[in-house]
């Protein structure tokens, strides 16, 4: 076996293991109902009418949870060294998944491991095929499968993936989202009980930025951290009652998300250029990619580096979920209420659109804001030809930890849509041995942002495994609207990848 497959091996085994505003402007405006844009500061859009009904199903069957492999050191994709990995435990088989509108999946089997891959992106040695031309992109109106390489044929191990990844997230830049440049030449920063401040450069540019740091009252440095853009719209206080730490991330400092006409606008086009073609939510995963940076460098006795994650809510959601996918250095991913261009997939959104339902769709979106590259909108008619859907998008945070927190009082963002997704994601985990490391929670509200009490236990248990390292079971796979109705939309099933 070459040292290459050995060291990719390697990192598997380790791997193994939206905002919306306030009355005093804390947020950016959230995404506007009906089809308008939202104002910078403003308030969330109205909600639309009708119910999420509109689809059906039974919930999928649990899978078996994997044996976690003892980890080891190596170096990530970024060229950072990898840590030590702890030996995962072992999985146990889950039973079947139950029937009815809560489409709760029926595994209890546990992950073998919950640890990061050690690098930002651990695919870069994978040859990527060249992209097709548009007119080229078949029809498919199901949800793609994301097993099925660019090649034609389905991968069937561990160490496949690492490429397949690779291949989607190439697939997402090309077509949605822009191209999410490397850690630049020159990287440096500081880290304080309060703040952490960044300096990124190229030898002829150079930009800086900070984040603020909240710290828990009580325990021992370093602490775990959940990066939130614009702070995040979790319960603060419960997240740091935890010992957990808050960095404060500014996002709209790197990439202005006003309207559609702030493309180019912010601290990362200073130092690419305004007509670098990334959408304002590659800028701002740029940026969490940075900040991950300066906290490994500066070998911080603050923040511990290995056990960070990452939240947002509405717009910020759907940048945090992309922050997430695209570093693989994010131990825990939280997207709140996300909706379209976040944890929902843009074929069930079109489809909920096609039954009267008021919701947030492809062809509305990329008017709205910049948050995606400006080709994005050859698609507003033709979602039906992207290579991928957002399930992919989520599943490129396997086997990390995700917990998707939607809302299904408020048409527009799509809770079933989400919802499908999220099961279809939940079959990338459950392929990779971790079905429970994928966590999906809806629950009915009407303040858009508006973190639910009924939601912290599940938000608690992914903190504890994912970022202190308890046993804990994070089995939270519910939802008060409509089941999905697997059947329509997935046509591939989940391979056990070896």
């Amino acid at each position: 076996m070459s040292a290459k497959k050995r060291l990719v091996r390697l990192a598997i085994a380790l791997s193994i293991a939206s905002a919306c505003a306030n009355a005093g402007g804390q947020h950016p405006g959230g995404d506007g109902a009906g089809g308008s844009s939202a104002s910078t500061g403003g308030n969330s859009g109205a909600a639309g009418s009708g119910s999420g009904g509109t689809l059906a199903g039974t919930g999928g069957l649990g899978a078996a949870g994997s044996t976690g492999a003892a980890g080891a050191s190596g170096s990530g994709g970024s060229g950072t060294a990898g840590a030590t990995g702890t030996a995962g435990s072992t999985g146990t088989a889950g039973s079947t998944g139950t029937a009815g509108s809560t489409g709760t999946a029926g595994s209890t089997g546990t992950a073998g491991s919950t640890g990061t891959s050690g690098g930002e992106f651990t695919g870069g040695a994978c040859t990527i095929p060249a992209m097709p031309a548009y007119a080229a992109l078949p029809t498919n109106m199901r949800l793609p499968d994301p097993f099925l390489s660019m090649s034609g044929s389905r991968i069937t191990t561990m160490a496949q993936w690492t490429c397949r990844r690779a291949e989607i997230k190439a697939q997402l830049e090309t077509w949605e989202l822009g191209a999410k440049p490397p850690k630049p030449a020159m990287v440096s920063g500081t880290v304080s009980n309060t703040s952490i401040t960044v300096n990124a450069g190229d030898g002829t540019k150079s930009i800086s930025f900070t984040a603020s740091v909240s710290l828990p009252a009580t325990g021992t440095a370093p602490f775990p951290a959940i990066i939130g853009y614009i702070g995040g719209s979790l319960n603060a206080t419960a997240v740091k009652n935890l010992g957990v730490a808050i960095i404060n991330y500014t996002n709209d400092d790197l990439g202005v998300q006003t309207n559609a006409s702030s493309r180019g606008q912010g601290k990362f086009y200073d130092l690419y250029g305004a007509s670098n073609k990334a959408g304002s939510m590659i800028a701002w995963a740029w940026g969490v990619s940075r900040i991950m940076d300066v906290l490994e460098q500066s070998g911080s006795k603050v923040i511990d580096v290995k056990h960070v994650g990452v939240t947002g809510c509405s717009r910020d959601g759907k940048g945090a979920l992309v922050a997430g996918a695209f570093d693989e250095r994010i131990a825990l991913t939280i997207p709140q209420e996300s909706g379209s261009g976040g944890t929902a997939t843009w074929r069930i959104s079109d489809f909920q659109k096609s039954q009267g339902m008021n919701v947030q769709t492809l062809s509305e979106i990329t008017g709205e804001n910049d948050w995606f590259t400006g080709a994005f909108s050859m698609f507003n008619n033709t979602a039906t030809k992207l290579p991928f859907d957002h399930h992919m998008l989520m599943g490129m945070v396997a086997p990390r930890g995700l917990l998707a927190i939607d809302n299904t009082g408020i048409d527009w963002l799509t809770a079933p849509s989400s919802w499908g997704g999220e099961q279809a994601a939940r079959m990338i985990f459950q392929a990779l041995g971790v079905p429970n490391n994928l966590g999906a929670s809806q629950v009915s509200h009407g303040d858009h942002c508006t973190f639910q009490a009924s939601q912290e236990p599940e938000v608690d248990a992914f903190i504890k495994k994912f970022l202190l390292g308890q046993n804990v079971a994070t089995t939270v796979n519910k939802t008060d609207g409509a089941a999905f109705d697997q059947a329509r939309w997935v046509d591939w099933t989940a391979p056990t990848l070896n």
